[in-house]
Formats: structure tokens, sequence, C-alpha cells
């Protein structure tokens, strides 16, 4: 049947807005749905990876969202006495940004909503909730209606509801997610249970270097850390232990006593902007698509923030979505693409969520004595590392004979400073968002006819270092070229989720392409048409 609309996203948080920009710059019909009547306006986010940067980029205008950023090189984790027990490395460079930043999450859903608003074919409706859900084999139908915060209004139908339908529903509509209740979706649960009082601030004087990084103190009496916003402004958290006041902790009286005598600060130094009580949870649905809906963000999974890592991860599901129901939506991959989505995904998370874990419990230990021996173990370097931030292990990537990613596939492509056709600036601005490959030389110069069909219909960018023909692009910082020989490649294709999908010499690329083809459950076009004229 025809339908209202490709994909109704349910939800505008970072997940929703960076799906829905993203979808309505491959043109598709867009309907967000958000109950609350304006972006959120607070950070509730506080940092962002290179990658995450980057997925801003492709969604919305980069240089507004990060115009109050801060790149950071530490992340601090401080013991019973202040004494250091972990530095991890927040430096470099990744996907053509700062490694890490410290951002204000308002200017990131900002950059991406105005440009969300650009699209005619994406419809963003806000203070609208979804009130019920149905799907058909073809389709799915939401009922929404006006929201409020009035519990009784919001479920009594009237004149104001409206039905719509859509090929796929996204639920990008947070923890509590309606869509996923519909569904009866349950979720598994790691057991954690952490309340903290969170206070952001805006400074009104530089408050010194020390608060320029981001501190975790472990201590026992009452673990507590800081991170800057960005560049103008503060926020501090306190564990809410046993036996604390929590009505008390959210005064502002509280707050002053609090600053004063951890911080020495009073309100000449810093104004509060937001005092809340947070609980924390690690919460992974059981499934992350039934049929033509799908879930994403922390209506798929939830995550402690000790990793810094929710948000980004969300954002990971939207742009992941965005292409994969590209090629669905354009008749271009069958439906079994989208059963790629979780089982890329879902590893991914995993990982970071675990480690969130495993660091929420280091900070929240409370127990002294069980401190001063953790404490120890960090001086006599008994305590493990973290693991390696995840990679792409399955899915759309390609595979050595044993069926595990040929290196480095799966891992992030670069980004660098290009110059091509009278154009400079970062590879995405000036070559475009999309499938990528890149090579020593002319990549269609190894491809035959249908090779260069398919990656054409695909719309990737094909380009090379070589220079001097019609596909070249200058490598003004010799980013390409570094990569290119320290992977000793001569090629790569990157998916539009920046992931490598396979790389090697060119010789091998004809080969990668075929296996790519494969991968996307693509669809030829001698078959679209006669399935559009049969």
């Amino acid at each position: 049947m025809s339908t209202d609309f490709d994909v109704a996203v349910v939800g505008y948080g970072p997940t929703g807005l960076v799906l829905a920009s993203l979808l309505g710059r491959c043109g598709h019909r867009v309907a967000v749905f958000e109950r609350w009547p304006d972006l959120y306006g607070l950070p509730r986010l506080t940092h962002i990876d290179g990658e995450t940067a980057r997925i801003i980029q492709a969604a919305g205008d980069v240089e507004f969202a990060l115009r109050d950023a801060s790149p950071k090189q530490v992340y601090e984790w401080r013991g019973c006495d202040g004494e250091l027990l972990i530095e991890v490395d927040w430096s470099g460079r990744s996907s053509g940004f700062a490694a890490h930043y410290s951002m204000y999450q308002p200017d990131i859903e900002s950059a991406i909503d105005q440009r969300a608003r650009t699209y005619p074919n994406v419809e963003i409706n806000q203070a609208v909730g979804v009130v019920a859900l149905e799907q058909e084999g073809d389709h799915v139908a939401l009922v929404v209606r006006p929201w409020s915060r009035d519990r009784d209004e919001q479920w009594s139908s009237g004149a104001a509801d409206r039905t719509i339908t859509a090929r796929y529903v996204v639920g990008a509509d947070g923890a509590n997610s309606f869509v996923r209740n519909a569904l009866g979706i349950e979720r598994s649960d790691l057991g954690v249970d952490d309340r903290w009082l969170n206070i952001d601030t805006e400074c009104l004087r530089p408050l010194g270097p020390d608060f320029e990084v981001t501190r975790q103190y472990c201590d026992p009496g009452h673990p507590n850390m800081f991170m800057p916003i960005g560049v103008s402004r503060q926020r501090f958290e306190l564990a809410v232990l046993p036996g604390d006041d929590v009505e008390r902790m959210e005064t502002p009286e509280f707050a002053w006593e609090w600053f004063r005598g951890r911080h020495g600060l009073g309100p000449d130094d810093i104004r509060i902007l937001r005092q809340i009580v947070y609980t924390f949870s690690a919460r992974s649905a059981e499934t992350w698509r039934r049929g033509r809906v799908l879930l994403a963000g922390d209506a798929a999974h939830t995550m402690p923030p000790y990793m810094g890592q929710g948000a980004c991860s969300g954002m990971r599901d939207g742009i992941t979505l965005a292409w994969k129901l590209d090629l669905v939506l354009s008749g271009r991959a069958t439906a079994d693409l989208l059963d790629t989505y979780e089982s890329e995904r879902r590893p991914h998370v995993e990982v970071i969520q675990q480690c969130a874990v495993e660091l929420g419990r280091v900070a929240n230990l409370k127990d002294p004595e069980a401190a001063a021996a953790r404490d120890e173990a960090f001086r006599r370097g008994e305590v493990p590392p973290l693991p390696p931030f995840p990679t792409i292990t399955t899915g759309v990537v390609a595979a050595g004979p044993d069926g595990s990613p040929r290196p480095p596939a799966g891992t992030l492509s670069p980004q660098g400073v290009v110059s091509a056709a009278g154009r400079r600036g970062r590879f995405d601005d000036v070559l475009g968002w999309g499938f990528v490959v890149v090579a020593t030389r002319d990549p269609r110069s190894v491809l035959d006819a249908d090779q260069r069909a398919f990656l054409d219909e695909l719309g990737a960018v094909v380009v090379t270092t070589e220079p001097g023909g019609p596909a070249s692009f200058d490598d003004v910082d010799g980013t390409y070229a570094d990569y290119l020989a320290a992977h000793g490649i001569e090629a790569y294709i990157a998916r539009p989720d920046f992931h490598l999908y396979g790389a090697g010499t060119l010789t091998e690329l004809p080969a990668l392409v075929d296996a790519l083809r494969a991968d996307l459950c693509f669809v030829d076009a001698p078959a679209r048409r006669a399935e559009v004229t049969a």
C-alpha cells in the first residue's frame, strides 16, 4: 500500500535527530513525533568522541555544534586520598576531529535540528506523543495525539487524534520507550542502580586549570566528580548514599554548602543551571527489531555514564540505521539488510556498556577497607586495563577465511583535509558523504563495467590520491598517504557510518566490491525495474 511516510521516528533526542536528518538528506519521507514541545535545552550529555563529531558533520552544521566545545586530553580517576589511579588518554585525533571533546549538548541538537528542518520531506511534530502502534504486512500504523503533562488528557482520545502510516518505525524514545513497551519487548538488566546528584553550572569566571580536566574521585565517604561542559560551563556530580536526604540534596542550599566545602566556590564563581538526582542503569532490549519496527539509542540500550558513551552509542545507531534503511527503502537492498543492524551494533554497545559498568564499580565502592585495597591494587599494577575500544566484527564487513574481519576491516576510516574541484576542507564536506572508495590509482581502472555500475548505484565516492586524473583529490595534510602506508594497502572501501568495509591491494579491490554487493543484499537495477513493472 501507499504510506504517508517512509519512516516514522519516535523521539527527537540525539539518536532521533541524527536518524531524521540523514534520512531527510537521502530524500525519504520522514515524520518525527516527540512528546516534548521543544528541544531539551540543557546538557544531559557532555562528552563526544571524534567519530561522533563526524556523525554530527554528516547530519548538521558541525562548526555550530562545536562552537563552545573544548578538546580534552585526559580523564582522571583518583582514589581515597586523591592519588591518581587511572589516567585515561583522550589525546590524539580521530575521524578528522580531536579524539574527545567536552561540549554543550544544546548546540549539537540545534545544529542537527536546523539541518533537518531544511528538508521539505521531513515533518517534525513536537508536543505530539504516540499512543498506539499496530503492524501490518507492509506498513506500520501509529496513532498520535497532542501531548501534555496531564496523563488523563494524554491518554484520552479526541478529535485531535491522527493516524499515520509508515513503511518503517524507529523507536528512539528513551529508556522508558513507548515503542518498546508497545511491542512487549523485555530488557536484560546488568544490575546497575547508582543514584547521583547532578549539578550543572555556568562559569562566571575562569575556574582554573584543575577544572579543565574530567576528574572522578573514588572517595568511599562520598564519591564525586566534575567535568567541563565545553568552554563556559561546568558539571559537578555527587553520589547519593543510603541515608542521604534526597529532597534536601536537590535544594540550592545544599549545592552551595557542597561547593564551598569541597571546591571553595560560591555564587560569584558559578551560576546553577540545573540540579537533579539521576538513577543510572545498564539494560538492553532482548531484540532491537520486530518486523518493521526497530529500536535505537536508550530505547535499545542504556549504560551508566562512566565511559561518556551513552549518547555517542545512540548516534551511532542513528547513522547505521539511516544508511541501511536508505538502501532498503530505495529498493537497492532487501529487508534482510536490516537484520545486520542489531548483529553489528549490539556487540559494539555491549563492550562499552560492560566497561562503563566496571568503571562504575570502581567509582561507587563505598566500603573504606575495600576502597583502600582497590587503591593498593592500582599502585601495584594488578588491575587489568580496559579492553580496546570496540570495532565492527560482523555484518557488512569483509571477512577473512576464518569468518572474522580481515584487518583493518571494521575499524574507522580516516578523514583528512583535502582539495578537489576548487574546494578545500574535510573530506566529507568536499567529496561527499556515503560509501567511499579511496585508492592510490583510479579505482575504476581495475573494475569491470558491472562493478562500476554497482558503485554508481550506491552513489559511492570513488577517488584516488594519484594526481592528474578526473577522480583525483589533493591529500593536503597527508592523512590518506599516511593511512594507506601504515596499513600496507592500496585501496579501501568505507561505509556511510565511516567504518571500513574492507581494504587491500588494487588487484584485490574487484573482489571486495563483489563481496560488498553480496553483503548488502543488493538488488540490481534490472531486478528493481522488473519488480516495478510487474
